[in-house]
């Protein structure tokens, strides 16, 4: 089945839509990947990040009036985690020296493999490249690894994030050239 995927800016009226597809993706997508508990525990780690909505660096990507995807990016230190995570940082970076940081990509499990994600990625390194980046980094889940790969992201490290009940999900931080 072909659609065809418009990708727009989100506005704070998408945020309710926008949870309900980061919330099916975890529960459906992660479960490949990571075992229940870590997959639980990935809720407290991920999420919208509403800061990217006011900067205007996160997109909503459409199929025939569904929302089929979400993600965008950033020119904060904030590396991942939504409005409920701990540790972010909302500090400018700098383009001539710092990554952009590619954030909150989720796919609605009735579009995966369709190319909302790399319409998103795609958006967001044409985006952060205009503003002066030349380098794009992120936290990619070990659902996300593959996509990003294939759309020429290296390895940068593994790491695990902690959460308030002892759980650590894995992640690894991904960068590209831009």
């Amino acid at each position: 089945m072909s659609q065809t995927l418009t990708i727009r800016s989100a506005v704070s009226g998408d945020i309710p839509a926008l949870k309900a597809v980061m919330d099916r993706a975890i529960k459906e997508l992660l479960p490949a990947f990571l075992p229940p508990a870590e997959v639980l525990a990935s809720q407290e780690v991920m999420g919208l990040d509403t800061q990217l909505i006011e900067d205007g660096t996160y997109y909503v990507v459409e199929a025939d009036g569904a929302i089929a995807g979400c993600g965008g990016w950033s020119r904060r230190a904030t590396l991942f985690g939504g409005d409920h995570s701990a540790g972010r940082d909302a500090a400018l970076v700098d383009p001539a020296t710092d990554p952009a940081r590619v954030r909150a990509m989720y796919t609605s499990p009735d579009f995966t493999r369709c190319g909302v994600g790399r319409l998103i990625l795609a958006t967001c390194e044409a985006k952060a490249k205009a503003e002066g980046f030349s380098r794009c980094e992120m936290a990619a889940t070990m659902a996300g690894e593959p996509l990003y790969a294939a759309c020429g992201y290296q390895r940068i490290e593994p790491f695990e994030a902690q959460t308030s009940n002892g759980v650590k999900v894995p992640l690894v931080r991904m960068g590209k050239a831009i």
